[in-house]
């Protein structure tokens, strides 16, 4: 069976240093950092209390009151980057055969705000029980995919995809594997998550996963770097068009890349660490290239999962160096969270369309506030510190695993006819 070719035709994205296209590729192109102090609570006991959010975003201005109070912050934010993707993509929906198009979107936790405020109030009361009847369908990780379908009226496949860190990259190799086989025409797909909240950071923190340092919080998400301390959170969404190429090239779409290849595998080793060698990432690398039909000496950047913790920089290099060889050294890596933080189940779309820009831009997206080298990690691997690099830019692999051993990594090419 011939598989399909599946083309990428709209991007959308509110995270936290643009709330477009256009503001987060500047802000990425020019190393700027997200991380500002918590303003979505009162952090002051918590140990951590710095974090990446969305900046500027006011529900209302996207939503009428009625849809606010029954969109926890993780849909909306899924909502607003669908509505720019399904813009920028200019697809008629009215000329469209919607029992083709489909939503697959990924989420590490979902609702976790609804949940604590509904949880809390009943912890407080009396005992009755005085649940909003929003509480479940606005709290469940599958929610959002729900609602990006009533929407726009999308009748294929929809469901959400739940693997931690890696939940947007399966939805989207999901989302091309369904195209590929003929089972839809269009997908929207990739991910959001707002866990910076009292329970998100208060669980993350007790985990002794994230950076504590607030006295320097705007450098505190170093990848690779020997001063890193743990991630630092982020919030927002990134969203892909992804499309069968005949049905792109009859419309005449904008083309932004082709997504060629996904790679998942499963760690089996530890609740929340990688495998000391990389075992799960080499596998997830080594399925992408040959889903893709690619070899390594074939792509020239990799945007790493690169959380800024040691147990997962120094696994992931490895990794590298294991399936690219010595082609690792002609490299260029970037860690995009040291900007933006680390979106958890959004993680693996905003990063993709950081792969996709920088393919369109033939530029790589700079791993800012790296100032000591890590002994453990082989310093001759063109991290790409401090600042963008221009150079060719053939294809683009994107690694983002998750807690319980999920690895997904995902392969972009420029397009050519």
């Amino acid at each position: 069976m011939e598989f399909k070719r599946v083309v990428v035709t709209g991007l959308g994205t509110i995270n936290p240093i643009g709330n477009s296209v256009t503001e987060f590729w500047d802000n990425l192109e020019n190393g700027v950092s997200g991380s500002e102090m918590i303003t979505h609570f009162d952090a002051s006991k918590f140990k951590t209390q710095f974090a990446c959010e969305v900046k500027n975003f006011v529900p209302t201005d996207h939503f009428d009151r009625k849809e606010v109070r029954k969109l926890d912050l993780y849909a909306q934010y899924a909502l607003v980057a669908a509505k720019q993707a399904i813009e920028d993509s200019n697809l008629d929906l009215e000329s469209e055969d919607l029992t083709k198009a489909g939503v697959i979107w990924g989420s590490g936790i979902g609702g976790i705000k609804t949940f604590l405020d509904e949880v809390t109030g009943y912890a407080n009361g009396d005992g009755t029980p005085r649940f909003s009847p929003f509480f479940i369908p606005k709290m469940i990780s599958d929610i959002a995919a729900g609602h990006i379908s009533m929407k726009y009226g999308f009748q294929g496949p929809n469901y959400g995809t739940v693997s931690a860190c890696a939940s947007a990259s399966h939805a989207m190799i999901d989302s091309m594997n369904y195209i590929r086989l003929g089972k839809a025409n269009i997908f929207i797909t990739g991910g959001s998550e707002a866990s910076i909240n009292e329970a998100g950071v208060g669980g993350f923190n007790a985990m002794q996963a994230m950076s504590t340092n607030n006295e320097e919080y705007k450098t505190a998400s170093r990848p690779f770097c020997s001063k890193r301390d743990g991630f630092v959170m982020g919030e927002g969404s990134g969203c892909l068009i992804l499309e069968e190429y005949e049905h792109a090239k009859k419309r005449g779409a904008k083309i932004y890349a082709e997504i060629v290849g996904g790679g998942m595998s499963g760690d089996a080793y530890h609740l929340t660490a990688t495998h000391p060698e990389g075992r799960g990432a080499i596998n997830a690398m080594k399925m992408a290239l040959q889903d893709a039909n690619l070899k390594p000496e074939d792509i020239d950047y990799v945007n790493v999962h690169g959380t800024s913790t040691p147990i997962g920089d120094i696994p992931e290099t490895k990794a590298l160096q294991t399936v690219f060889g010595e082609h690792a050294y002609k490299l260029n890596i970037s860690a995009t969270k040291s900007m933006t933080g680390h979106l958890l189940g959004a993680a693996g779309s905003v990063e993709a369309i950081a792969c996709i820009l920088a393919l369109n831009n033939q530029t790589v997206p700079p791993t800012i506030n790296f100032s000591e080298p890590d002994p453990n990690i082989d310093q001759r691997l063109n991290l790409t510190l401090h600042k963008a690099q221009k150079r060719e830019i053939r294809a683009a692999l994107s690694n983002t695993f998750g807690f319980g051993g999920h690895n997904a990594s995902v392969i972009f090419k420029s397009f050519i006819e």
